[in-house]
Order: structure tokens, then C-alpha cells, then sequence
């Protein structure tokens, strides 16, 4: 894939990562699609490492499925570390 086409799925998986977890994340358009850039690799990575095959073509369904996983995967991961080891409510016994 060209420069271009990732940043557009970055835009876009990112983007649907954030429409899947709404939240109070803070960011624009750029953080969206790093959101998403970053999240594809690791979409990518973690598609290769159980066997399902990585990153293909721009217009493969199995690039944006893992673009959009691996972008839901980041957006947790981030949230879980602003938390700072905050919680909401008591602990469960």
C-alpha cells in the first residue's frame, strides 16, 4: 500500500474504531488517523501471528477488519493507560 492509502484507512478504521467505543477521547483528525495507522499494524501483526495473514490490498476486507481491530485494540490499551490506575466503583470480592 502507498503513503496515501494508509493514511486513508488509518482515517477510517480509526474513525470506526471511535464511532465502536465512544468515549471522551481527546484528539482531531490527526490523532484519529494515527489512531488508525498504528492500529493496523498492529492489526496486521497480530493477524500474522495467529495465522489469519496479515495486511493485504487497500480493497481486501481482511485489511480492514484488522485495521479496525487492531485501532479498537490501541483506543483500549490508551484508555487503560490515562486511567492511571484509577477505577470506577468498588472493587469486586
Amino acid at each position: 500500500m502507498g503513503i496515501i492509502a494508509w493514511i486513508v484507512l488509518g482515517l477510517l478504521a480509526g474513525a470506526i474504531a471511535k464511532a465502536v467505543l465512544p468515549g471522551d477521547d481527546p484528539g482531531g483528525v490527526i490523532l484519529t488517523m494515527l489512531i488508525g495507522i498504528i492500529g493496523a499494524i498492529i492489526g496486521g501483526l497480530i493477524g500474522e501471528w495467529v495465522g489469519f495473514g496479515g495486511l493485504g490490498s487497500f480493497f481486501e476486507l481482511r485489511t480492514w477488519i484488522l485495521a479496525v481491530a487492531g485501532s479498537i485494540v490501541l483506543l483500549l490499551l490508551a484508555r487503560l493507560a490515562a486511567n492511571d490506575g484509577r477505577h470506577r466503583g468498588p472493587l469486586p470480592h
